[in-house]
């Protein structure tokens, strides 16, 4: 016995130490964080020590009458062995914004019964709300924020550096706190829809500002709801666009047709100046920048005219041919590094035509007021998933948040995009702005007209 005796008692020490220095580190951390951890890492305790009573109590749990081998050798005979309660096992990890909770899946508890029990779970967790997602096959993704990182408005404080990457956008953050970046390499297009006042040109600007400080990203802005740069949404980011056109569809018509020419003359020059057919093999360079044509108020430039009067015929031509450059633009800009983003109030087919709107991969939507604005903004699938509908994003704690979906995200996702103050816009162009170039004109044979001084009215 006594080999054995010390062999228990080596055991048992090294198994104190271990749970000592666990102790330790974990008391360690909880002093060491801030009030927000703190707060978070006693919710995840409570979250561990009350799941296996919680569990059971919300219908997250599972009867297994299949007796194991151990209960079919000590049930004693005439009885049968008592079914197990299976649980599904949890571990968390905590963090300044709220708790991530991994867990894996049971036979008959899944994403739909974890999504079903999402709101008795936040009761029981004294928390705004919790999100279920999946991690991966049998592992679920809880989210537990004690408070909504999407009702807390954010701004962005650019400091005139050119941005680490120009192949995502970094958007915002979701509802677990966490950043939203959203590729902009191989994108064609990305429509921006909402009610007025909910966020659409401030996240434009707020693009235009991050990427200003660098020399391969130019812009050209396309405003249907004001005469001249000075005079609309744009004045503060206006030293830092190589052309602008206001609310006049012929001025449009002629910014678009001046588009399709660089794309055509790009595709021309690509592969020998580039040694391919692809911008994006490459990526965007001084010489060879990403170009970023911003539609607004989409809608002004598509209307679908009707009338017999000589004005409405020729409107409604100039809207037949604003739709079909835009759609070449779309369609192939890709390859010739063009990067169209189209904002509008309800993106309808009458307000983004379907050929347009469809073929874009990215899609965001700030507060809806109809489910059918909802759909037409995100596509059917939203319907599916009530608690990311645009419609529920009305209440002004919610400016400046849009559902989305993205390539490679299941579902949708909601993000808190950040503010740029006027003066810090105003800021970063007039340091940027010498960076303002015609992308026509760095081509290696020019002829497209240069820059206009859209600064003054017509």
């Amino acid at each position: 016995m006594g080999p054995l005796h010390d062999a228990a008692t080596i055991a048992l020490a090294f198994a104190g130490a271990v749970l000592a220095a666990f102790s330790l580190f974990s008391f360690g951390r909880y002093v060491g964080a801030d009030k927000d951890t703190r707060a978070n890492l006693r919710m995840a305790f409570h979250m561990r020590r009350s799941w296996r009573r919680v569990g059971p109590m919300i219908k997250i749990a599972a009867t297994d009458r299949t007796p194991t081998t151990f209960a079919q050798l000590t049930t004693p005979a005439g009885q049968r062995p008592e079914p197990r309660v299976v649980l599904p096992s949890l571990r968390t990890k905590a963090d300044r914004t709220g708790v991530t909770i991994f867990m894996n899946t049971v036979p008959g508890i899944g994403l739909e019964q974890m999504t079903a029990a999402a709101t008795a779970l936040a009761d029981e967790w004294r928390c705004a709300r919790v999100s279920v997602a999946t991690e991966r096959p049998g592992l679920l993704r809880l989210r537990a924020v004690r408070s909504d990182p999407l009702a807390k408005p954010t701004r962005y404080r650019p400091d005139g550096a050119p941005p680490a990457s120009l192949v995502t956008w970094l958007l915002g953050v979701d509802e677990y706190g966490e950043a939203v970046p959203v590729a902009l390499s191989n994108v064609p297009g990305v429509t921006v829809a909402g009610l007025p006042g909910y966020g659409k040109t401030s996240l434009v600007n707020a693009l235009i500002t991050r990427f200003a400080p660098s020399d391969a990203v130019q812009f050209a802005v396309v405003d249907g709801k004001a005469p001249t740069a000075l005079r609309g949404d744009y004045a503060d980011t206006a030293e830092r666009l190589f052309a602008f056109v206001g609310d006049d569809p012929t001025e449009a018509n002629e910014l678009f047709r001046r588009l399709v020419r660089l794309l055509d003359d790009r595709m021309e020059h690509m592969r020998q100046a580039r040694g391919s057919n692809n911008f994006w093999d490459k990526g965007p360079t001084a010489a060879w920048p990403l170009v970023v044509l911003i539609i607004d108020e989409a809608h002004t430039f598509f209307r679908d005219h009707k009338g017999s009067d000589s004005e409405t015929k020729k409107l409604a031509t100039l809207a037949a041919q604003n739709a079909r450059l835009v759609e070449t633009l779309v369609k192939q800009g890709r390859s010739a590094g063009i990067l169209t983003i189209l904002a509008t109030q309800k993106a309808t087919g009458d307000a983004i035509p379907t050929f347009i709107r469809d073929v874009c991969p990215v899609g965001l939507s700030f507060a809806q007021k109809t489910a059918e604005a909802a759909v037409a903004a995100l596509g059917d699938d939203i319907r599916k998933y009530p608690d990311a509908d645009p419609v529920t994003l009305q209440d002004p704690a919610y400016v400046g948040v849009a559902s989305m979906r993205t390539p490679g995200r299941a579902g949708f996702t909601r993000v808190r995009t950040p503010q740029v103050t006027s003066a810090d816009a105003a800021r970063i162009t007039a340091q940027s702005a010498h960076l303002t170039a015609d992308p026509a004109e760095l081509l290696p044979r020019g002829g497209s007209p240069g820059p206009t001084d859209f600064t003054k009215a017509a």
